[in-house]
């Protein structure tokens, strides 16, 4: 990275390996649960919500009650539990890493990309192993969800640089790493803009300027890329962790939902602080 002395790449390095360290001394169920109820917000789609769109917590992944209405389809979030009726209770563990790396669920019938299967392709080994093995762990929870509809062929977009499986070595490197971060988060996937119902990666990539309406009103992703006036590259460390976590930004202003603050909250610092490092090297765009 520009303008980091030996030191500070010393650091960087050492807190990739403590990260991967650290991973591999958990036991799947425990990565499981810290890569689903924080990195990957799975919750922010799949449980319900109370009033004010507060998640319920006593029926945890068993469907929101939000409907994503697109071009292409119209879906809710799915039961993601292992009820065998309404939820993932009749699925193998083949078939769940088929889902979610490929958008197919038994008996082969797609998922809508709303589903970011297309920034799970990058998924590790391990972590994949250890999604599947926490979901078949929570409570099963009886809550049967519409069905989706399909208004026409589906289109999956895939961040550039994840169209394959990530290592474990290639998370030693603490850049590599926060993009690994960045892509299972799905980060990528509301704040890039959308030009003719796709994702635009090749001129928009974290320009932001999606609109998202619900509980929370109406909010517009913002500019995640480097750049100084329109981005964050002008924003301290700390700052983009606090924005990540807590949701306000440089300016102190309250940022608004969808994005999973709350979710996140629940990273360790060096993931933040591998995430971030990543940020700073996506190109600045207006």
């Amino acid at each position: 990275m520009a303008n980091c002395n030996t030191k500070t790449i010393f650091v960087l390095v050492s807190v990739a390996e403590m990260l991967t360290a650290t991973a591999q001394a958990q036991t799947p169920v425990e990565r499981g649960r810290y890569l689903v109820e924080g990195i990957l917000t799975c919750g922010n789609c799949h449980s319900p919500r109370g009033p004010g769109g507060v998640i319920d917590a006593t029926k945890l992944y068993s469907g929101g009650p939000q409907t994503f209405d697109e071009p292409t389809f119209t879906v809710k979030g799915a039961n993601i539990t292992p009820d065998p009726d309404s939820g993932i209770g009749k699925w193998s563990a083949d078939d769940l890493k088929k889902a979610l790396i490929e958008g197919v669920r038994p008996p082969g019938v797609p998922l809508a990309p709303i589903m970011p299967y297309g920034f799970y392709k990058v998924f590790t080994t391990g972590d994949l192993d250890a999604v599947v093995t926490y979901l078949r762990s929570v409570p099963a929870v009886s809550n049967k969800v519409q069905a989706p509809v399909y208004k026409a062929a589906l289109h999956v977009e895939v961040p550039p640089g994840a169209d394959k499986r990530m290592t474990d070595a290639d998370l030693r490197e603490p850049v590599k790493h926060g993009f690994y971060l960045v892509t299972i988060a799905h980060c990528m996937e509301c704040h890039t803009p959308k030009l003719n119902d796709r994702l635009d990666f090749a001129d928009g990539l974290g320009k932001g300027g999606q609109t998202f309406r619900g509980p929370w009103g109406e909010s517009i992703s913002r500019n995640i890329t480097s750049h100084q006036e329109k981005g964050i590259g002008a924003w301290s460390d700390a700052e983009i962790k606090r924005a990540i976590t807590q949701g306000i930004g440089k300016d102190g202003s309250q940022l608004k939902p969808p994005m999973g603050f709350e979710w996140y909250a629940r990273m360790t610092d060096a993931d933040l602080s591998a995430i971030v490092a990543y940020l700073r090297t996506v190109p600045p765009k207006e």
